[in-house]
């Protein structure tokens, strides 16, 4: 970790150095990973861990203030961090042929800034969900931006053999190329704001099940969940017919499109029953289960 950090400029005048940089860098990360979620919770993380930091940190001056940890932060190069913190995780990250990467948007809380009249902080991020693990994040302005976001994200890591899920804010044909061109395959929600593309894709499905899938080549595979009082069962249905693939993109505008996919939640509790349908487009060849 500190060699991957290493290599991020110090803002500060060297006057003012009274703590190193790497050592401040090593002590929020480490306090952060363990739930800090302030700068006073780190600066106490750091006191309290103070022996076992002293074993691989200089600590010329022993644990910084919450005060410094605060300034240096604020000043740091943003995108120097993100590309540091994106090759020390794949250094120490194997990610595997397969391995389902998901990329989403989340606001961060308590990041709206009323004082400051800055709104709050949205981040886009690509989770390792076998591993458990963040591969890289970046900051957008507000949800809109994620269009513009993901392709930053998607250049700064190796996805090659792995299998991309975006919700419908990532259904666009920009992103499924450059999914595509990383050597990775894609898995995108369809919805309305795919309009033309949702309405062919829903009339598919309803159209094959209204013939009851005779017409259609078809796979279908089935899940039931039981506890804390409800049955939840899931439904997926896969096509990957080539007529039907080419009805649904004519013009062939969806980089190495195999398969048009419905998956089906219904919900039973002692109040009633639901199903919601959701629509996806891949890359992959797969089956239903």
């Amino acid at each position: 970790m500190l060699d991957h950090f290493a290599q991020l400029d110090d803002p500060r005048v060297e006057r003012t150095r009274r703590h190193n940089l790497v050592d401040i860098l090593a002590i929020a990360i480490c306090a952060t990973i363990c739930g800090a979620d302030s700068w006073v919770h780190v600066e106490l993380f750091g006191k309290s861990k103070l022996a076992w930091f002293q074993s691989f940190l200089e600590l010329p001056h022993g644990i910084p203030s919450h005060d410094t940890f605060g300034d240096v932060f604020a000043r740091l190069d943003p995108v120097q961090l993100q590309n540091c913190f994106v090759s020390w995780t794949q250094a120490i990250a194997e990610v595997l042929p397969g391995e389902v990467v998901a990329i989403d948007g989340k606001t961060a809380r308590r990041s709206y800034d009323r004082a400051g009249k800055k709104g709050a902080i949205h981040m886009v991020s690509a989770w390792a969900t076998q591993q458990s693990l963040t591969l890289g994040q970046v900051k957008t302005d507000e949800k809109s931006n994620e269009i513009t976001a993901i392709p930053q994200l998607l250049e700064l890591l190796n996805l090659n053999g792995c299998i991309v899920t975006i919700d419908a804010m990532g259904c666009q044909r920009e992103i499924a190329q450059k999914i595509i061109e990383g050597g990775a395959d894609y898995v995108l929600a369809v919805k309305e704001n795919q309009g033309r593309l949702h309405e062919g894709i829903q009339d598919l499905f309803e159209g094959a099940e209204a013939l009851g899938f005779d017409e259609t080549p078809y796979d279908h595979a089935e899940t039931v969940d039981k506890g804390h009082g409800r049955v939840e069962r899931r439904e997926c249905w896969v096509i990957t017919d080539q007529d039907c693939l080419d009805y649904l993109d004519p013009q062939g505008q969806w980089p190495q499109l195999k398969a048009a996919v419905r998956v089906v939640g219904h919900r039973q509790t002692a109040e009633g029953g639901t199903s919601q349908p959701r629509y996806y487009i891949s890359s992959l060849s797969a089956s239903a289960e």
